[in-house]
């Protein structure tokens, strides 16, 4: 997550994110990661997701998705069922991946930092791992 700390400092307000999950890892972490990614850097999240069966032994997830700074899901282009049953085997997909587009606000994201400060609040903070 640290990775997008600094483009955020440097005033990015949208965060590109590419990916090629396998099924298994994509059904129980991808949303659940990019809604993190989202909520905590309080910025939007787009997702280019790779889908579908490269080779024998490779098959990804899919499920582009965009998503807002308070972690809801605006488009998802679909992929994969996001069962998270994590079994190595894809399951058929019911609806094939499409092309995907979205409003995006901007004025989402002071409105977001001004109900949650999270910047403020890791200035304040001082964090140690040292024993």
């Amino acid at each position: 997550p640290e990775m997008y700390a600094p483009l955020v400092q440097k005033g990015a307000q949208i965060l590109l994110v590419p990916s090629a999950f396998t099924v298994p890892t994509g059904a129980a972490h991808w949303h659940t990661l990019l809604k993190a990614r989202a909520i905590e850097n309080q910025c939007f999240v787009l997702a280019a997701a790779q889908f579908g069966r490269h080779n024998e032994k490779r098959e990804s997830f899919g499920h582009s998705l965009a998503v807002d700074p308070w972690g809801n899901i605006l488009a998802d282009a679909g992929g994969y069922p996001c069962d998270g049953s994590g079994s190595e085997e894809a399951p058929e997909t019911k609806d094939p991946p499409t092309v995907i587009t979205c409003e995006i606000d901007l004025d989402m994201i002071d409105s977001t930092r001004q109900r949650m400060p999270l910047d403020q609040h890791r200035k304040n903070a001082k964090f140690s791992f040292e024993q």
